[in-house]
């Protein structure tokens, strides 16, 4: 496969490097995301509080958003398929060595050295895509890349839930563990040797950081992925002061999450490539509905208006998050590398901060009050959102090609 300039048709190979790619991603952010689905089991097993072990999540996100800013600047000429491979085995190492730790301070070196990994693999990852397809198939490579990433946020949760509930906390490590090594395997046998047209260096991110549309683009992805995750961290103690469920009931809302993200995120490939504003508009639209208003309730919902209630925000968040990164790489062009650092870099301190002011709302107020206030902050990103300019003329003109087109 000629990466510099592919065929203007999807190869079978081509497929398959997308679906290893978003096997990479699902790996990547279920394991920063663990935790969320596991608080309890993981808080009792190493005997600190739910708040110590939620603190994980933060700490992984903020060193994962150093992480990808540097990759961009010192570690764009490495070959990518070699870094690629690195950063695999170094998340498969953070994985064993979470599965084995003891005491909490190995659990946060564990965190720390997956964190350095994350940043720099999703970093990378987006540019990578964008290599392997024609310029027609952005959106579509994107969708698929990426829509690892919605997985791993609706199907990881839930996933290492029900094995932390049934195996041991220990053994949804593990899975990412062995998650790890297929996705070495696949990088080895099915990317080919990339030769990136990405800018690079500090001179690429003043560049990007240049750009008004971006900085729109990432100011509204910091402001609804940080109510997003404020919310979506407290998501197992929410259910569980939903008396109407019963505890057998609570990992199915969680899978029935998981799979409205996987039907979002196909649904997204559809029309992403365009109708890229109204999807991520009534994605954002719908999740703050969802949030505000079973935030409003005064007392337990009903079973089936929960259930309907984790249908609808599963389905919406794969337009938020394939949606903004989409429009990242459509308006970076030759700047994609550090575009998506830069996005990365933005996404993982919203998950931070989300994890944090969650964490912080719920201990002087309320669960409830916390949705409330994520559903508000959601809602003010619309008017982000309606002033993104679908091309970039801030760009410099080599950035804006026919991959930035609709």
């Amino acid at each position: 496969m000629h990466t510099d300039t592919p065929a203007q048709s999807m190869t079978l190979r081509s497929w398959l490097a997308l679906f290893i790619l978003a096997l990479s991603t699902f790996t990547i952010v279920s394991t920063e995301l663990i935790p969320v689905g596991l608080l309890t089991p993981i808080a009792e097993g190493l005997q600190v509080s739910r708040a110590a072990i939620g603190m994980t999540v933060s700490f992984y996100a903020w060193l994962g958003a150093i992480s990808a800013l540097l990759a961009s600047v010192w570690l764009g000429h490495v070959a990518k398929k070699r870094l690629l491979l690195t950063l695999t085995l170094i998340l498969l190492a953070s994985n064993a060595l979470a599965a084995s730790v003891n005491t909490y301070s190995v659990l946060l070196v564990a965190r720390l050295l997956g964190a350095l990994a994350h940043g720099a693999f999703w970093a990378m990852v987006g540019a990578t895509a964008v290599a392997l397809v024609p310029a027609k198939y952005i959106g579509v490579a994107t969708s698929v890349v990426f829509g690892g990433v919605s997985a791993a946020s609706v199907v990881g949760v839930p996933l290492s839930n029900y094995i932390g509930l049934h195996f041991g906390w220990r053994q949804a490590f593990w899975l990412m563990t062995l998650f790890s090594g297929v996705a070495f395997i696949g990088i080895s046998t099915l990317i080919p040797p990339i030769a990136s047209q990405s800018a690079i260096g500090t001179a690429a991110l003043r560049r990007v950081l240049a750009s008004s549309a971006l900085w729109k683009i990432f100011a509204a992805t910091l402001l609804a992925v940080t109510a997003h995750f404020a919310a979506f961290t407290f998501i197992e103690p929410w259910l569980d002061t939903q008396h109407t469920l019963t505890p057998g009931e609570i990992p199915l809302a969680l899978l029935v999450f998981g799979a409205a993200g996987l039907v979002g995120n196909i649904l997204t490939g559809v029309v992403i490539d365009r109708h890229l504003k109204s999807t991520v508009t009534a994605s954002v639209l719908l999740m703050a509905a969802v949030l505000m208003g079973v935030g409003g309730a005064r007392a337990a919902l009903p079973g089936s208006v929960v259930f309907a209630a984790v249908l609808i925000w599963g389905g919406a968040v794969s337009g938020v998050f394939v949606g903004f990164q989409t429009w990242v790489l459509r308006l970076a062009g030759d700047h994609a590398f550090p575009a998506s650092a830069l996005y990365v870099a933005w996404f993982n301190t919203a998950i931070g901060l989300g994890a944090t002011l969650g964490a912080g709302i719920v201990s002087a107020c309320s669960i409830p009050q916390l949705y409330l206030v994520a559903g508000g902050a959601m809602a003010l990103s619309i008017l982000l959102v309606a002033i993104i300019p679908t091309r970039n003329a801030s760009v410099p003109a080599s950035a804006i090609e026919a991959s930035a087109a609709h």
